[in-house]
């Protein structure tokens, strides 16, 4: 049962990855892949929905303001953004950071941008399979739940999200810095402790 989850979950994220290269769009929100799959979310329903719409109006103020001049992923995790990817100049990166600060409901911004061309087609596709490799890993482990962390790669630079303990951190970083293709691991991370994970694990009613 867990190995056809863990191809569920990879093919999951091959496709819909591969779906948003064929648009050509420089701007991709989210690393997160919807599937049928149950899995448990550490976030309230309140919060998944403001990090959706977060990320949709980041992309949006950056796609009107920059354009094409940059490559941008957008993911939010509990109010906290991820930029990532690439601009073409210094102001560029500072300008994108500014607007997804100035978003409603924004905490905190973590802005990986870099200043060089955008990354090639070849290049995604390679950051396509290593994240869907990483995902279907953490289903693999017995000791992670699989929608607890997010995982976004570019150029081969893993960036994991989620609210984890100091025990499940590790084991998501070990298990992505062995990963083939893997040429260094982000930890963006909301710390909480055994405590906090076990009411959080316990099923409401």
């Amino acid at each position: 049962m867990k190995r056809q989850l863990q191809t569920v979950v990879y093919g999951a994220v091959l496709l819909a990855s591969l779906a948003s290269l064929s648009a050509c769009a420089p701007l991709i929100v989210g690393g997160a892949v919807m599937t049928s799959v149950m899995v448990t979310d550490r976030r309230t329903t309140g919060t998944q929905v403001e990090d959706e719409s977060i990320e949709i109006k980041v992309a949006s103020a950056v796609r009107q303001d920059l354009g094409d001049r940059v490559h941008l992923n957008v993911t939010s995790f509990n109010r906290q953004v991820l930029l990532s990817g690439e601009v073409r100049t210094a102001a560029d990166k500072e300008r994108a950071e500014k607007l997804a600060s100035s978003q409603e409901n924004v905490n905190a911004v973590v802005n990986d941008l870099v200043v060089m061309p955008v990354s090639s087609l070849t290049q995604r596709s390679k950051d396509i399979v290593i994240t869907g490799r990483i995902k279907a890993a953490f289903v693999d482990a017995k000791d992670l739940q699989v929608n607890a962390v997010k995982v976004v790669t570019e150029r081969g630079i893993v960036y994991l999200m989620g609210r984890v303990t100091a025990r499940e951190a590790k084991r998501a970083t070990d298990i992505a810095r062995g990963m083939s293709g893997v040429t260094k691991v982000v930890r963006v991370f909301e710390e909480i402790s055994e405590q906090e994970l076990q009411r959080l694990s316990r099923p409401t009613r």
